[in-house]
């Protein structure tokens, strides 16, 4: 196909799509028709309106989800890794609820934490703590704190928002994760294109944290709207009719895909602590062994960065996760449970993913048809085309990615395509002006935070969907209920960006930030009329 003749690739109708299904499922609250509708208008506008070329454009990436065609050989694709990765994950869920392991858990639960705050706080730092992958995070944390939450009645709302909130946001400043590889694997090409040598890869991205304004403050929010228990907005209700016992699900009889499965009353607590350890030790064992098998054919010398770097994230969490339910069999097969209760449990685990298998198959290939369109490519010729003063630029970068991830659904899209512009434009400007230098660091800084941002708020990012799916929460109710939070967030973060554009400081920036960061919490606390219901024990 010639692009350059192309009604629609690169252009303004390359934006259609994504709004359209952004509009859709904001107003009809019905996510697979909205995703659904964006995909058929893309299709439409990529076979330039003919309505047989576009049937067939659909059945090519329906099947590219699937399989991967390579010099004549066909393999499935990385997402069906995932695919197998998310049941893995439902069946050891099933596992550790047939086995006793999530009752004993929840019981430990209420005699080590004593209120809801504990048990907000406990989710939240599993979070920070567990940090190898955002997909890994949402489902593992959401796996070991929903027993708790449940047991202390927190929405299954706000535990989405601790999980998403703390999956990318702490992923993305982590050198040791599959982000942090992936964005330092970009870092070096960017340096080396643009012919910086005053700084290796990993110690620029290092300098690099304490500008990621929207990263660090969404982790802070986190931390203080579970310890201080700030609901606004449509969390106010999810939490008020949770500690009532009738939560918004059960209300209005939404699918959550719960898991019916008999408990054990043999069960321990470690027949949920050990499967979900020993799927945290696989997981780090088989990225560096993927990493590790990617440098040797390469014949590089083997280092732990080099394996994160190289880590295959996809085939890794595939072989963590069979490894996983393996671990979570030890506890049915020890109490010699029938084998029609395993049966069962295994048939029940599945089934719980296959809403959110749908979903992302439906958000893969919104991506896939906004990708073909190059709608990323038209929304970062717009910052090109358009000459802004240097100090504007990390302000801008941070609003562009935002708009792009969100309109994407892909944070990393957003940094293979944002990051090399940013970088490239900063360099061109250093290079005429000396003086503005300073600002490559922060222009680049601000597309991850952008790109954090955007996917975060994004309904048709995987992140957010897993989130949901790691909750058991519906998923446009965690979208609503989260935007209040990374809306605000955002805002603090852009007038940090413009402060550190104009001041060409990092500590000027950050500053600024926390001061507004504290002024927020602050007036959330005095002005936000709190139901009396919903105080701490």
């Amino acid at each position: 196909m010639d692009i350059s003749t192309h009604e629609y690739i690169n252009t303004v109708y390359s934006v259609i799509p994504p709004v359209v299904a952004l509009i859709l499922v904001l107003f009809t609250r019905r996510v697979l028709l909205s995703l659904g509708v964006g995909i058929l208008c893309g299709a439409y506008f990529y076979a330039e309106g003919d309505l047989w070329g576009a049937f067939k454009y659909l059945d090519h990436i329906t099947s590219a989800l699937f399989v991967n065609v390579d010099g004549g050989n066909t393999f499935w694709s990385d997402k069906v890794s995932i695919l197998i990765f998310l049941i893995c994950l439902g069946v050891m869920t099933a596992l550790m609820t047939l086995s006793g392991g999530t009752r004993a858990f929840a019981q430990w639960a209420q005699r080590k934490i004593k209120n809801r705050r504990g048990a907000k706080m406990m989710s939240a730092l599993l979070g920070v703590f567990i940090f190898i992958d955002d997909y890994f995070n949402s489902l593992a944390v959401g796996a070991i704190s929903r027993p708790v939450t449940d047991q202390f009645k927190v929405s299954r709302a706000k535990l989405a928002y601790i999980l998403d909130s703390t999956a990318a946001p702490m992923c993305v400043i982590m050198p040791a994760s599959s982000w942090g590889a992936y964005i330092i694997t970009q870092i070096a090409d960017i340096l080396e294109k643009n012919h910086i040598h005053e700084s290796s890869p990993l110690g620029t991205f290092v300098t690099m944290i304490p500008m990621n304004f929207y990263a660090i403050f969404a982790l802070l929010m986190v931390l203080a709207v579970a310890w201080f228990q700030i609901d606004i907005g449509p969390m106010r209700r999810h939490e008020r009719l949770a500690l009532q016992g009738t939560p918004v699900e059960a209300q209005e009889g939404k699918n959550q895909e719960e898991i019916e499965i008999k408990e054990s009353s043999q069960g321990h607590v470690a027949d949920l602590v050990m499967p979900v350890v020993v799927l945290v030790i696989a997981t780090i064992g088989a990225m560096m062994w993927t990493g590790a098998q990617a440098m040797a054919a390469d014949g590089r010398a083997f280092t732990v960065l080099g394996a994160f770097e190289n880590t295959s994230v996809t085939d890794s969490l595939l072989y963590s996760g069979i490894i996983g339910v393996l671990a979570a069999l030890v506890g049915p097969l020890r109490q010699r449970l029938p084998r029609a209760e395993l049966v069962h449990a295994i048939s029940m685990g599945t089934k719980s993913m296959f809403g959110a298998i749908l979903i992302l198959l439906f958000a893969w290939s919104i991506s896939t048809v906004i990708d073909n369109l190059q709608t990323g490519a038209y929304l970062s010729g717009l910052v090109m085309e358009h000459k802004v003063g240097i100090a504007l630029m990390p302000l801008i970068f941070f609003t562009l990615s935002g708009f792009m991830a969100f309109a994407t659904g892909t944070s990393w899209g957003t940094f293979g395509l944002m990051l090399p512009i940013a970088g490239s434009m900063a360099a061109a400007s250093a290079a005429n002006d000396p003086t503005t230098a300073s600002m490559v660091l922060p222009m680049l800084a601000s597309v991850l935070a952008g790109s954090v941002f955007g996917d975060h708020c994004s309904p048709i990012s995987d992140t957010t969907i897993l989130s949901s799916t790691g909750a058991r929460c519906c998923h446009i109710d965690h979208v609503m209920t989260q935007l209040p939070y990374a809306l605000s967030i955002a805002l603090i973060s852009m007038i940090g960006y413009g402060v550190l554009g104009f001041t060409e400081s990092t500590f000027a920036g950050f500053m600024t930030c926390t001061v507004l960061f504290i002024a927020w919490i602050v007036f959330l606390l005095i002005f936000n009329k709190r139901h009396p219901e919903l105080e701490e024990a």
